[in-house]
């Protein structure tokens, strides 16, 4: 399957090509979909817009990213990660340069909502990467696919308002902005241009039926039903706070039809995942065929602390180091990105780590570890010293990070055919997570915030109790009837 054994980061050939260019695509899909950030203060006073408008572009940016990631999940699985990266990477080219421009709030915010589809890019290359590595090696590229690609948001923060000075004048950051645009564009060529979904010779495996997640038992059927419920949940919390008891964008009436649209949908959502796996009610599936679906929501809640959390304190640790220290939001901002930098080695150690010592212990260290953090961070207060305080935030930010790299190094490893679903699913979680988070944030202090995180982690840890150590085959089924083995473990 691989052209050579390990991980050589400086070859740019067969399986380590793919690699690189799939974090590169990964990289450009969080360049864009966090563009606004750093220039909110000048995109705001061009506009002018209010700060409720300001804070609602925000909650717009990652609305449509909870149900996008599950619908790229189930596109990447039917038509393949080559196909369905170039595709996003050009299309959504046409919203950013949609926002560079736009003249008013309602433009802006129509744009930022539909950016959001941008953000579910992360699962396609999931997929890709697991196609190209053996499950010895899995875990490592899939850390560096995930850690070198997420560093995207911050190199944006860097770099954007240094381009947006360059250009110069009323307009610089309109300029910075559609250069996002253009980078995804020519990136979407070069990508279809130079990769395969699989090493030559090799099966792409895909679902039996599209529509909604296969399942291999009725009470597999029926946990996931539970599982995406929280999914509908954060899109009606998203509403709420969109509403007069929130930012007051949408009317009443108007939240209300959306929370009664949300519940039409899941129940349909509900019923085509019935017409896809009717059959387990009839007919048992063969034990070599199944998969636990446990393992899947086992890591939905781990992903949930892990990368939700990451979200949320990505957001608010500037305003934090700012409000406990006294400090001017520049320097507060430089203080804060520590946290965003620790995922270029956190992410890939996670995936390491697992790949040298077990999903399962390296999840369990990594969530009490993950908890600790955030215990020890809701006990800062203006009496510690700065740099304990930053110190404190990066040991944190480590095992959310290297947390997130052992999930995904574990997500590939339940059913081929699935992965970019369960990808998907698991990562509209972290979203979810995000979302609720950031709801807990705007209602408590801090240190109640942070503490709450921790708690989060404590279920995540019961949760693992759940999870078996992915080990032995996996049974696909080619097209022409054979099968195939897959080493897992």
């Amino acid at each position: 399957m691989q052209d050579q054994p390990g991980i050589k980061l400086l070859s740019f050939s067969g399986k380590m090509k793919i690699l690189h260019l799939s974090w590169m695509a990964f990289f450009i899909t969080f360049f864009v979909w966090f563009n606004h950030a750093p220039l909110l203060a000048v995109i705001g006073d061009s506009l002018g817009l209010t700060g409720a408008e300001v804070k609602t572009l925000l909650i717009l940016n990652v609305a449509l990213t909870i149900p996008a990631r599950v619908i790229i999940g189930m596109l990447t699985d039917r038509f393949g990660p080559r196909n369905t990266y170039a595709a996003l990477l050009a299309i959504c080219s046409l919203p950013c340069f949609m926002f560079a421009f736009a003249t008013d709030f309602n433009t802006a915010a129509l744009s930022r909502f539909l950016l959001g589809f941008i953000g579910a890019g992360f699962v396609i290359g999931i997929r890709m990467v697991s196609e190209w590595f053996p499950a010895n090696e899995l875990g490592t590229a899939e850390g560096i696919y995930g850690g070198w690609g997420n560093f995207g948001s911050a190199a944006g923060a860097m770099s954007l308002p240094m381009l947006a000075l360059w250009f110069g004048g009323e307009d610089g950051w309109r300029y910075a902005v559609a250069t996002t645009g253009v980078m995804s564009l020519i990136f979407s060529v070069i990508w279809y241009k130079n990769v395969s979904d699989t090493p030559k010779g090799s099966t792409y495996f895909k679902p039996k039926q599209t529509g909604a997640m296969e399942v291999t038992s009725k009470g597999d059927f029926a946990l996931l039903l539970i599982m995406k419920l929280p999914m509908y949940g954060a899109l009606a919390l998203l509403t709420w706070k969109l509403s007069p008891n929130g930012v007051s964008m949408l009317g009443a009436e108007t939240a209300y039809a959306i929370y009664l649209g949300l519940g039409a949908l899941y129940l349909l959502e509900a019923y085509q995942a019935f017409k896809v796996n009717r059959s387990i009610f009839t007919t048992p599936v063969a034990p070599e065929h199944q998969y636990k679906f446990k393992q899947v929501a086992v890591l939905n809640v781990l992903y949930f602390a892990t990368f939700g959390s990451e979200l949320a304190v990505v957001s608010m640790l500037p305003l934090f180091f700012a409000d406990v220290f006294e400090l001017d939001m520049v320097y507060a901002g430089m203080l804060a990105s520590a946290y965003a930098f620790m995922n270029l080695a956190s992410r890939p150690g996670g995936g390491w780590l697992s790949d040298k010592f077990g999903r399962k212990r390296t999840l369990m260290i990594l969530t009490a570890g993950l908890a600790a953090g955030y215990g020890l961070m809701a006990q800062i207060d203006s009496s510690w010293p700065l740099a304990l305080a930053v110190v404190a935030a990066m040991a944190c930010s480590f095992f959310v990070q290297a947390g997130e790299g052992a999930v995904f190094a574990a997500v590939p490893l339940i059913k081929r055919r699935l992965t970019g679903q369960i990808a998907g699913m698991t990562g509209a979680y972290g979203n979810v997570g995000a979302v609720v988070y950031l709801t807990v944030l705007s209602m408590v202090s801090y240190s109640t915030f942070f503490l709450v995180i921790a708690a989060t982690a404590v279920l995540g840890l019961v949760a693992l109790l759940l999870m078996e150590e992915p080990k032995g085959e996996i049974t696909e089924v080619r097209e022409d009837g054979t099968v195939e083995l897959i080493r897992v473990g």
